[in-house]
């Protein structure tokens, strides 16, 4: 499926009016100052680390529980390449906040520093932490070892973006739906002149060779977690990643902006999350009608990334009951509607993805389509490590010409070595 429209958003204003009605019924039947969490939740005051720019949005979105629940929530954002410096710093010193966001490529990283409350006890309490009341796909490998460490919030999936205006001037009839279709339309986009592109690659962003991996039929880490490269599937994904650039293709430059590209036209097709169709509605609004999303093009798969946010209760809190009030609303499917409509990031509950109100939301039911067709990156260290080399080997071989097939010999190598520690 494939849609080319656009739709209004809530401001910060409107997600709060939204969610008003909800906290009133957030708190799963626990009653404020209630459960075992030994702190008094009418008196507490929580902070939550939240990743990225979100910060603002999500003061906005806890305004009806604090009128609610008397729970003041302060709201800290934190840069997403400083998150483990402040992780590394919170676990020594002690002091972390009451609530973390935790990106899902750095689950692993707080679940190994010990960061993380058990959850498993809540449930009873709190009816929307029901790991039951989530997608399979947001659940799944994100709580690995047992327990109930955090509770998935927002997810993202990866879909094509593709200027169907600039298509259409190419000849090009529909957005490409096979990896040879893809690398085709690319080369013929890029034809159109001196510093036009077809398509857009991001150098610093491991998960495009991952799903490509996925979509010729393979994984990169095994049953034990251990890292797999060494296989055909990851081969054919990096010929099918490494030729957009043999063909001339992709932009080269590090400091190229997909957002800006997209919108200008000189890359007319990306793999991107729903976050960049906000961007696009709010910076080039004379763009709609003249771009579109369709799902992921298919090799022996059309699998996709999950990508996303969990939200967890720091070790130790003195606020836990009050933390996990806190959760309950966020995990409740009207506070994840109202968020996706605000903010853009996809729903966890399953409740809210299948709410009528994103029913009738063309671009959603694209996000829908994918999701069901999507995993998360590994949940592991060893991965996390690997993650880097796997890119460093790509651009090397992509930007300073260094020789295809010893670079990847190397690379496994180096898999070998990081699988042994």
């Amino acid at each position: 499926m494939s849609t080319n429209l656009t739709r209004l958003r809530l401001g910060a204003t409107g997600l709060a009016t939204a969610l008003v009605l909800t906290a009133c019924g957030a708190s799963g039947g626990t009653e404020a100052g209630g459960g075992d969490g030994g702190d008094t939740a009418e008196a507490a005051s929580l902070t939550v680390w939240v990743m990225g720019d979100s910060g603002a949005n999500l003061e906005a979105a806890v305004e009806p529980f604090t009128q609610e629940t008397g729970i003041e929530v302060n709201v800290e954002a934190i840069p997403w390449d400083s998150v483990n410096d402040r992780l590394t710093t919170a676990v020594a010193s002690g002091d972390g906040p009451d609530v973390t966001q935790i990106g899902l490529s750095q689950l692993a990283s707080f679940l190994e520093a010990g960061a993380l409350e058990d959850l498993s006890d809540a449930v009873a309490d709190h009816a929307n932490l029901d790991p039951a009341n989530f997608s399979e796909a947001a659940t799944a490998d994100t709580n690995p070892g047992g327990g109930l460490y955090s509770i998935p919030w927002v997810s993202d999936t990866r879909v094509l973006f593709y200027r169907s205006d600039i298509l259409a001037e190419a000849g090009i009839d529909a957005p490409p739906t096979t990896w040879d279709e893809l690398r085709a339309d690319a080369k013929t986009l890029a034809g159109r002149g001196e510093g036009q592109y077809g398509y857009y690659i991001p150098q610093w962003d491991a998960p495009l060779p991952v799903a490509y991996t996925w979509q010729a039929g393979g994984d990169v880490v095994d049953a034990d977690g251990a890292v797999t490269l060494d296989t055909d599937a990851f081969r054919a994904a990096a010929d099918h990643y490494l030729g957009f650039y043999e063909d001339g293709s992709v932009p080269t430059a590090s400091d190229f902006d997909q957002t800006t590209g997209f919108i200008s036209g000189t890359a007319p097709m990306l793999v991107s999350g729903p976050y960049l169709a906000s961007a696009i509605a709010e910076q080039a609004p004379d763009l709609e009608g003249k771009w579109g999303v369709t799902t992921v093009p298919a090799d022996e798969k059309g699998t996709s990334l999950l990508a996303g946010s969990n939200l967890g209760v720091w070790a130790g809190t003195e606020n836990l009951d009050a933390s996990l009030q806190l959760l309950d609303f966020l995990a409740d499917p009207t506070t994840q509607v109202a968020w996706y409509q605000t903010v853009g990031e996809l729903p966890t509950a399953t409740a809210a993805l299948e709410d009528p109100s994103l029913a009738q939301d063309p671009l959603f039911a694209v996000y829908a389509e994918q999701l069901a067709d999507a995993r998360p990156l590994p949940v592991s260290t060893k991965w996390a490590e690997a993650n880097q080399a796997l890119l460093d080997t790509l651009n090397a071989i992509a930007l300073t010409g260094a020789d295809k097939a010893q670079a990847l010999d190397d690379l496994m190598a180096t898999v070998e070595e990081i699988n042994a520690r």
